[in-house]
């Protein structure tokens, strides 16, 4: 079985910027890495196969020793080493060790590219960077993970506007504390796990980023009674029936921490501020999922929940078993762990289990009781494109207008058809008529709405310059309709081409058009 231990101590950041000098020196950046390895092997390490990489290192450049040191943990020749970084700085600091004279890592580093080109660096335990060298395998419960999939995502749907303070809840190896810091005066960064505190001050020293606020324990509790403008998790959210893996298993009966973490989220966020988290929830026999996470929602909030995947009990179990390396050791421990799982979650009356993205926006005007809160529950499994964080905000300025605007209004004003949106005709070939026509959205969430001819002409001439009244009363006349029946059940179709994003408001534009091109940054 593949065990990863935590060694006892861990580096100090003394010289983490002369380290940071001889990586950037050597080019042990991401394109760096991509360019030495190939895509071949650069794709291999995400499967923790480090055969091609190792194939591709053979040479003695800086740059191919230290990927053989600090991704692939190889031990390296002190002359090689020496020629490669600051070997008694880094030596004495710990982020190496000379044993058998050979060098050695203590701790896997990364390199991570931030999203405006940056070169960052993410430091984790051993074998436990996403991919890394060591793999999936039995981790003990302290571990430190590095950056994978989920942290990613996390990061990608964040909105990133300028803000006073975030907060960054259960830290792991820094990577949300990292991005927050480009945008957020003052960053706090929690975590039950003390080691994760430490492995965030690497990150964050190493990638040349400001120091954070480091605070330790369990959800909100370091952090008093403080708010904030931001808040980011990607917690602990397996739903196990023991609390064995820090990193992973909320400790809590079911979905208890996720929903602890949202509903407390809303007494945290300061007017206009934003909760954005990962989580899995139970679906429950005899229980709508969606009126579930309703309830999760804290008074004062408006909220957006897209559920991404759905699995049921047997594929979540095998997944998080594999994970912790169980399916490695004896098959009668595993049989008998895999019976705990099931157990736990007929107990329950849990059949499935969902993933996917919460984001909560504290609203005045919802908190003072004047307008009613938008709740937005769905199932999206389909392919988006990232960074969806300018995304996620136009769909709370979409929702505020759609909120003040009624239907007389909504006819008054103009709108302009978001970039790249598409039209599909579908029908059988040949036909004068198509059977009926699709919107496509290419960028967002990509969404895909089926309109009828109305809504295809109407979105198809709306560039701003007339009033959605003035657009239907032209229709009307071209398909001998009576205006004031089609301005009466024309609305409706309006306001879903808003709430999904083809249309926008002209008071909104210049937001839609400053988060469009910052999201092609």
């Amino acid at each position: 079985m593949s065990t990863t231990s935590l060694t006892t101590s861990l580096p100090v950041p003394a010289h983490a910027a002369l380290l940071r000098e001889a990586l950037l020196a050597a080019d042990f950046t991401a394109d760096g890495l991509l360019d030495l390895l190939g895509a071949p092997a650069y794709a291999a390490l995400a499967r923790s196969e480090t055969v091609p990489a190792l194939r591709a290192t053979r040479g003695d450049s800086p740059l191919e020793t230290l990927v053989r040191l600090f991704l692939l943990q190889e031990a390296v020749e002190p002359a090689r080493a020496a020629a490669a970084l600051p070997l008694d700085e880094a030596l004495a600091d710990g982020w190496a060790v000379l044993e058998d004279d050979a060098v050695r890592a203590t701790v896997d580093v990364r390199p991570y590219g931030g999203p405006d080109g940056e070169d960052w660096f993410i430091v984790s335990d051993l074998g436990c960077a996403v991919g890394g060298a060591g793999g999936i395998g039995k981790k003990d419960e302290g571990v430190v993970l590095g950056v994978g999939g989920a942290s990613t995502t996390l990061a990608g749907i964040t909105v990133r506007t300028p803000v006073a303070t975030a907060l960054d809840l259960g830290t792991g190896s820094g990577i949300q504390a990292l991005h927050a810091a480009r945008h957020a005066t003052l960053v706090t960064a929690t975590d039950l796990n003390p080691r994760a505190l430490d492995f965030t001050r690497l990150t964050l020293a190493l990638s040349g980023a400001g120091e954070a606020e480091l605070l330790e324990g369990s959800l909100y509790e370091p952090v008093d009674g403080d708010t904030y403008d931001l808040i980011v998790s990607n917690p602990p959210f397996v739903i196990s029936p023991g609390a064995g893996l820090t990193y992973r298993d909320g400790g809590m009966s079911g979905d208890d921490l996720c929903r602890a973490l949202v509903r407390q989220a809303g007494e945290r966020l300061n007017d206009g501020g934003y909760a954005q988290f990962l989580a899995n929830w139970q679906h429950v026999d005899g229980e709508d999922w969606q009126d579930r996470l309703r309830s999760w929602v804290p008074r004062g909030c408006d909220a957006w929940i897209v559920q991404r995947e759905v699995q049921d009990v047997t594929q979540y179990a095998e997944l998080w078993l594999r994970d912790s390396g169980d399916h490695r050791g004896d098959p009668e421990a595993y049989r008998a762990a895999y019976d705990r799982w099931l157990d736990s979650f007929e107990e329950s009356g849990t059949r499935a289990i969902g993933f996917g993205w919460i984001t909560l926006r504290r609203d005045p005007a919802v908190a003072a009781g004047t307008a009613e809160p938008s709740i937005v529950v769905e199932e999206w499994p389909h392919p988006v494109e990232q960074p969806l964080g300018p995304y996620v905000r136009a769909h709370f300025e979409r929702q505020d207008y759609l909120r003040t605007h009624d239907d007389a209004a909504l006819l008054e004003d103009s709108f302009t058809l978001a970039p790249e949106v598409v039209q599909e005709q579908v029908g059988l070939p040949g036909a004068e008529d198509p059977e009926h026509v699709v919107l496509r959205q290419n960028r967002g969430m990509r969404r895909a709405t089926r309109v009828d001819h109305v809504g295809a002409g109407f979105a198809g001439v709306c560039d701003g310059t007339l009033s959605a009244g003035r657009i239907l009363d032209a229709i009307a006349q071209l398909m001998g309709e009576d205006p004031v029946l089609l301005r009466d059940r024309t609305p409706r179709s309006i306001r879903l081409l808003v709430e999904e994003g083809f249309l926008v408001p002209e008071s909104l534009l210049p937001v839609e058009r400053e988060e469009g091109e910052r999201g092609t940054e």
